[in-house]
């Protein structure tokens, strides 16, 4: 027996959790906000602080190894000495639009990007991030030398800054110029986006070692928010996990890369050797918000007045297209409501047809998935909003999968622990490198479609059938895009601080052990 821990630095905030590596059981926490705000420029040392703020008080004391999680998509830039040539870009910076959909015009197109990296280029991605510097600033862009993330600069600092650099494949496939399918760094792109090269990190495997601390204290690959909170959870193949933030996301377990030329699928490695095909919506609880708002109410307000109507909403639908949407490619329409008839214009009826659009909404990015073979058997949902009756009451019978809710805990930083356990007993020879440890299942209730699966997927056909009415051929190939909206990554549950999930996307079935 021993204790590791697992930290995440998220856009807003540092959590700790310490736990036994044999059950995964938390045997203490730490906390503390970053000191400066999460968006634009930021300075990366306040992530250091946050982190020692964090660990206060002997937190860290006795703990054998150390695993790092951290938010996605942000960029360090380095010169040749290691030092920062600007404040660091981080992952909800959306000044790189324009650059993003230079990119993706420079290499050919949609198709080009999803062959060579999984992932069209948008404002959020690194290589985004590159050719804006290059257009914007381009003494700090000539001085760039090389180029980290996040979690790679946070590792790089706990080890002392050796001469070596790691990061891990979910990190690295989150770049803009990393291949999940080939398992390579492409370094042209950085070449297209920059204009010269750069020196990269070391791609390590989920189970080594980053390194060691000057004192001795093992340090693990670490990895991206969403591919550590996955394996916190102790998601596999079959599972699909639904992030219910203001905007939404869907991931599931997959085993090959996916390449997507319209750009919907974002395909990204894991942290145990497998793949996370993500598709984002930009509508989720906002839908929920809006109407609870005109119906002057709260978000309980609205489920209680949902679970007064009936399954249809007496023939109300709302396509929930508030914020534009991104899937479908839609990024400048609006939200819709139809079936207006005077037995229909009740309180109750809106506020179930607020619900059954957002979650037909996300069915919608679920079948994206589902479409390309992606196998989903039950659905993870994530954030407060899976605790509303009526989202618990309509989600199984409307996603057509049995639904998991699982108990608010920091299922990012529980994934950086699982994973320093792993390294850890790798370097003790007691685990295999292609078997992480087994902890205990997150604690969750269960809800099966049941006899309502009918009465679910007849919702869904009306929603269809109005979405397709409104917007026809909205998800045939030619209609979707690369998105000139960003999917409102800060905004979806799991990448903030006050919803407990902790996050926000190796051998088969390694998320299946826990």
């Amino acid at each position: 027996m021993g204790i590791v821990a697992g930290l995440d630095s998220s856009s807003e905030s540092t959590r700790i959790v310490v736990c036994d590596t044999d059950t995964g059981a938390v045997i203490k926490q730490g906390y503390a906000p970053h000191p400066v705000g999460g968006s634009g420029d930021v300075d990366p040392q306040a992530w250091l602080m946050s982190l020692g703020e964090a660990a206060e008080g002997g937190l860290l004391e006795g703990v054998q190894a150390i695993g790092v999680s951290a938010q996605q998509h942000g960029l360090l830039a380095l010169d040749a000495g290691g030092v920062l040539v600007r404040p660091a870009l981080v992952g909800n910076d959306k000044r790189a639009q324009s650059a993003a959909a230079d990119l993706t015009e420079a290499l050919g197109g949609r198709t080009a990007w999803a062959q060579a990296v999984g992932a069209v280029p948008t404002a959020s991605q690194p290589v985004a991030k590159l050719r804006w510097l290059t257009r914007n600033e381009p003494d700090a862009a000539h001085r760039v030398a090389e180029l980290m993330q996040p979690h790679d600069w946070l590792v790089w600092q706990l080890l002392g800054r050796p001469v070596r650099r790691t990061t891990d494949r979910g990190t690295a496939s989150s770049s803009g110029y990393w291949s999940a399918a080939d398992g390579s760094w492409r370094p042209d792109l950085v070449q297209l986006a920059l204009g010269h090269q750069v020196r990269l990190p070391e791609v390590i495997g989920p189970a080594e070692a980053a390194g060691h601390t000057p004192e001795g204290l093992l340090i693990s690959a670490g990895t991206g928010e969403t591919m550590a909170a996955a394996f916190g959870l102790g998601v596999g193949v079959g599972d699909a996990v639904i992030s219910l933030g203001a905007s939404g996301s869907v991931f599931s377990v997959h085993h090959e890369a996916l390449a997507d030329p319209t750009g919907t699928i974002l395909s990204y490695a894991d942290a145990t050797g497998m793949h996370l095909p993500v598709v984002h919506t930009l509508n989720a609880v906002r839908a929920l918000r809006g109407t609870a708002e005109l119906l002057g109410t709260d978000l309980e307000g609205l489920s209680a007045l949902a679970m007064k109507s009936t399954p249809g909403s007496y023939g109300l639908v709302l396509l929930p297209y508030l914020e534009g949407e991104r899937t479908p490619h839609l990024p400048h329409t609006a939200g819709t409501l139809t079936g207006l008839r005077r037995e229909s214009m009740k309180p109750e009826h809106l506020a179930r047809a607020a619900f059954e659009g957002m979650l037909c909404g996300l069915a919608d990015a679920l079948d994206v998935l589902r479409g390309r073979g992606v196998q989903v058997r039950r659905v993870f949902l994530l954030g407060p909003a899976a605790d509303l009756q009526a989202v618990r009451a309509i989600a199984p019978a409307v996603l057509g999968a049995q639904v998991v809710v699982v108990q608010p805990a920091d299922y990012a930083a529980l994934g950086a622990a699982r994973q320093a356990a792993w390294a850890l007993g790798v370097s003790h020879g007691t685990h295999s490198p292609h078997e992480p440890p087994r902890w205990l299942a997150a604690a969750s209730q269960v809800f099966e479609p049941g006899e309502d699966l009918p009465v679910g997927q007849s919702v869904r056909q009306q929603y269809v059938a109005v979405r397709e009415q409104i917007h026809p051929g909205a998800f045939e190939p030619e209609a979707l895009g690369s998105g000139d909206v960003e999917a409102g990554a800060p905004e979806t549950a799991g990448q903030g601080t006050a919803d407990g999930y902790g996050a926000g996307g190796y051998e088969a079935g390694g998320y299946g052990a826990m």
